[in-house]
């Protein structure tokens, strides 16, 4: 449903190694680089990073990234994590969304809650 997303950063080259790092379990990568925009996806950019203009304090955004599998929200996971990031949740179960949904949430550099969810039944 989602055609695209893009957050604006206070730093890009903080954000982009942290959106390196967490989005490679799920299969995701830099597919282009512009001037201060960096665009992530498996085949066309999807998810984009951009250095803001002028930061002030926001709202907190969320976004929610498509994983195969539970063992990619578990590396999702250990990887934001390694990279520095807050767990705002570990991977689990989360039955009052739907008896499938598994998920992890962390917030990245600039304070977005970031979420990685399988919606397929375990193997």
């Amino acid at each position: 449903m989602i055609d695209h997303i893009s957050l604006q950063v206070a730093d890009l080259g903080t954000s982009a190694a942290f959106y390196d790092a967490l989005l490679a379990p799920l299969g995701g990568r830099r597919l282009m680089e512009l001037d201060a925009v960096i665009g992530y996806g498996t085949d066309q950019p999807s998810f984009w990073v951009s250095q803001i203009a002028d930061p002030q304090p926001g709202v907190e955004h969320h976004v929610a990234f498509s994983a195969p599998d539970r063992a990619a929200v578990e590396a999702f996971h250990a990887a934001a994590t390694a990279a520095g990031a807050e767990s705002l949740n570990a991977p689990r179960l989360w039955p009052e969304y739907h008896e499938n949904y598994f998920a992890a949430f962390v917030r990245d550099p600039d304070g977005h809650n970031v979420e990685a969810v399988c919606q397929l039944p375990e193997d």
